[in-house]
């Protein structure tokens, strides 16, 4: 909300202090001033300029000679391609030296032959948005709508040497909103009582509760509905000084009916509008909500179906507005209106919110419905709207009001214990100071023995308890004097939970081998989201979600480095080795929130290492991936628990080139290379990943890990080559050679792989390098050749091997 310094200025007494003081004051009470904003800022040399002649330039079909009186001795030529300039036109002129929008200068020139001495300007071409510009001016110069001194700078006639004060509103101050709601809010600050003009009305006629009949079908979701009629009105442009207040707040100025409505909404906060009460054809009002895709086209053309979810206005049968977010086309206020029906409301916060969003229709009024406004002004702002209308647009305004419900609450009562206020905030305020701030809040109270009892107006909806009250003693009071104090109570030393130690040891190992860390978005496609998971669940759709691309919570990261490697590649880093570590999402049931379960994965593509005269490059294999995760269970301490087993159950990945990974019988994750057909699909090179969980590590028993000296005796080696069948993996086999090998067998590796016709069809010849060691004696060869035995026997009893 852009806060302007003169208007609020008619509400307090701002003379002894300056705009950017002010801003700074406010900031420090709690409401953020994110600057100070100057129209005129950088314009120099632009004044009001008389245009006295014009002709036709000699040279040019669209260009226009203008003789214009800046209130110099001699009118000057000026050259204009606008196509509503015209003679005895109050302009504005930007004269020769002059700075203009985006420090523009304007030099003295000739424009095909003839001399130009200056500029007549455009409201864009002095700063103004298009989006602010009257619709008549859009395309054009602007023409002031009365004369104004020739020669003066135009600034002050635009409204353009106000200073407009960016309050940064959080959610919880929405009865900032409006003009009165900061003149309140300011008032506090500089201890002064805001003073607001009076409503006067003039009425006469018929009764409006006669002209219009109202019907509120969910006065649940609409408190209050409140209807004016103003007859005999005559559309024109708003005078200047009202047309200014509507653009230096970012609303182009309409007419004078729209205007009006838009007027009072920055004035009270309360949104207004108007309907044609000739385009009622029975002359009714209905609130309802919509029927299921009932059509609707609003007032920027754009047809909607609407939801049931959603309230309308209707006259009695066709919408004529969204309620709370915008009007109808076919209630339009136009040129032929005579007669306006003008309404105000208070409806449903939430109600207007879904409206809003699944429309993306946040205009000015769903804005303040959302957040909140001040129901104990609703008809005071309709009356004010009532008001001006007679007073700009010559209207009769009829008698009454026609209420549709009115269900006004009533203030809410807290008590305040100025012991406890001191006590939270660590002060000695005394009573007495307490008191003065409720009073420049405008708070009614009353004393309670040793206690205060507050009564809390409408328009501060955010208060409604003791702390809320405490907030606001604290910073009237002043946060920059409220004492600085070190907490008290029992110290205890800081430390990792079990959980962020291992998922910082997991970070810190992948860093440590050379992979990037990377964060994906958690919000992908449904297809990408239940993607690379051996038990899919549902897919978790989001209520709201911003954009197709990100509707559904994701149940695996694979995905996400997926899209992460594809960004790589288009910008020709080709050679990735990549991490993530972050939640996935599980669904439970339909009466709980998804359970978030951490799990890290990675991902390689391309080259190990590039060329070099060293070595050769090479590309990431299969072994790579499983190597890093050996290590790094094997850092987590998990890894004598672990199995690596074939798998072809998830549909993204190879089926031949692929394991899942087990630990005590439960699946935590997988290794293995993208299947090629979904490498094609994604425009991948061959590109392999990981996945695991951590909750599922987390929640293992570990191991005790002892440290044991260097043993004394020597180590003795056995090589041990087999002939097996090929469908036998080498887990199998290292697994069997564990359990017969005995105590002091320390290691089993695998050293050659073979295969070929000489040891015959799908067979393979394995050999492995057996480590026994005892830390107390040296180990004898009867010791050995024992165990050896035991294994060769087991090996050849359950694998069907043949020993080399």
């Amino acid at each position: 909300m852009k806060i302007s310094y003169q208007w609020l200025s008619q509400f307090v007494d701002l003379k002894k202090i300056e705009p950017q003081k002010l801003a700074d004051q406010v900031s420090v009470t709690g409401i953020e001033v994110a600057s100070v904003i100057a129209p005129d800022a950088g314009l120099k040399k632009i004044v009001v300029g008389h245009i006295l002649a014009t002709r036709p330039h000699p040279n040019s079909d669209h260009l226009t000679l203008c003789q214009v009186d800046i209130g110099a001795e001699e009118p000057v030529q000026i050259v204009c391609g606008a196509p509503n300039v015209a003679a005895d036109q109050y302009v504005i002129v930007a004269l020769p030296g002059s700075r203009i929008a985006n420090n523009e200068k304007i030099k003295r020139g000739k424009m095909r032959g003839e001399a130009s001495e200056g500029m007549i300007c455009a409201l864009q071409e002095i700063g103004f948005s298009d989006s602010v510009v009257p619709k008549e001016y859009l395309h054009g110069i602007y023409v002031f709508p009365e004369a104004k001194p020739v020669g003066e700078p135009v600034f002050s006639f635009l409204g353009m040497d106000d200073r407009l004060l960016d309050f940064d509103i959080t959610p919880n101050r929405a009865d900032t909103l409006g003009m009165h709601g900061a003149a309140y809010e300011v008032g506090a600050m500089l201890h002064e009582k805001p003073r607001f003009p009076e409503v006067n009305l003039n009425e006469s006629g018929a009764k409006s509760a006669d002209l219009i009949h109202v019907n509120v079908e969910c006065p649940d979701l609409v408190p209050q509905y409140l209807l004016k009629v103003v007859e005999n009105i005559t559309i024109k442009p708003s005078p200047l000084w009202l047309q200014i207040r509507l653009w230096n707040n970012g609303i182009r100025p309409i007419n004078n009916v729209v205007d009006v409505t838009n007027y009072v909404m920055l004035e009270y906060g309360q949104p207004l509008h108007a309907y044609d009460y000739a385009q009622l054809p029975n002359h009714q009002i209905t609130v309802r909500q919509a029927k299921t895709n009932e059509p609707f086209v609003t007032l920027d053309s754009e047809e909607w179906h609407l939801r049931e979810s959603d309230l309308v206005i209707t006259d009695g049968e066709q919408p004529v507005g969204v309620a709370g977010v915008m009007g109808g086309l076919n209630s339009e206020v136009t040129d032929q209106t005579k007669t306006v029906v003008l309404e105000a409301a208070v409806f449903n916060p939430t109600s207007i919110r879904k409206t809003a969003q699944w429309t993306n229709l946040h205009t000015e009024a769903s804005t303040r419905f959302e957040k909140g406004i001040n129901t104990a002004d609703v008809e005071t702002a309709l009356l004010r709207a009532s008001q001006l209308l007679a007073d700009l647009a010559n209207g009769q305004v009829c008698e009454g009001i026609a209420v549709g419900n009115q269900q006004v609450r009533k203030p809410i009562q807290v008590l305040l214990d100025p012991a406890r206020v001191n006590h939270v905030l660590g002060t000695e305020i005394s009573r007495a100071e307490m008191t003065d701030i409720l009073t420049d809040l405008q708070f009614d109270y009353q004393d309670q023995a040793d206690k205060i009892l507050v009564t809390v107006p409408l328009r501060r909806w955010d208060i409604s308890i003791e702390a809320d009250l405490i907030e606001e003693i604290a910073r009237l009071y002043g946060y920059d004097k409220l004492p600085s104090t070190l907490p008290t109570g029992i110290q205890t030393k800081g430390s990792f939970n079990r959980r962020q130690q291992l998922i910082r040891t997991v970070r810190k190992n992948l860093l440590a081998h050379g992979l990037d860390e990377v964060i994906s978005y958690s919000l992908l496609t449904e297809p990408q989201a239940v993607a690379f998971t051996h038990t899919p669940k549902p897919a978790i759709k989001l209520a709201w979600p911003m954009t197709k691309d990100h509707a559904y919570l994701r149940q695996n990261l694979v995905s996400g480095l997926l899209l992460d490697l594809q960004y790589n590649l288009a910008h020709k880093q080709n050679d990735v080795a990549i991490f993530e570590q972050g939640n996935v999402f599980q669904t439970i049931d339909d009466q709980n929130q998804p359970k978030e379960v951490p799990m890290v994965a990675a991902l390689w593509s391309g080259q190990v290492k590039p060329t070099s005269w060293l070595t050769k490059s090479r590309q990431y294999d299969f072994y790579d991936a499983k190597g890093e995760v050996v290590n790094l269970l094997t850092i987590l301490g998990v890894i004598d628990q672990v199995q690596f087993i074939a798998d072809d159950s998830i549909a993204a990945l190879h089926p031949g080139r692929t394991a899942k990974i087990v630990l005590a019988d439960q699946v935590i994750g997988f290794v293995g290379e993208i299947h090629p057909n979904e490498q094609q699909a994604l425009d991948l090179p061959i590109t392999y990943v990981m996945q695991l969980d951590l909750l599922a590590i987390l929640n293992t028993e570990l191991p005790t890990i002892v440290s044991e000296s260097a043993a004394k005796y020597p180590a003795v080696e056995r090589d041990l080559a087999l002939i097996l069948d090929q469908n036998i993996s080498n887990a199998q086999v290292v697994q069997l050679i564990k359990e017969n090998g005995g105590k002091y067998l320390t290691d089993v590796s695998i050293f050659d792989v073979f295969a070929g016709e000489k040891i015959g069809h799908h067979k393979r010849s394995l050999a492995y390098r057996l480590h026994f060691q005892d830390p107390e004696a040296t180990l004898q060869d009867e010791q050995i050749n024992k165990v050896m035995t035991k294994v060769t026997t087991a090996l050849t009893e359950n694998l069907k091997a043949q020993v080399r």
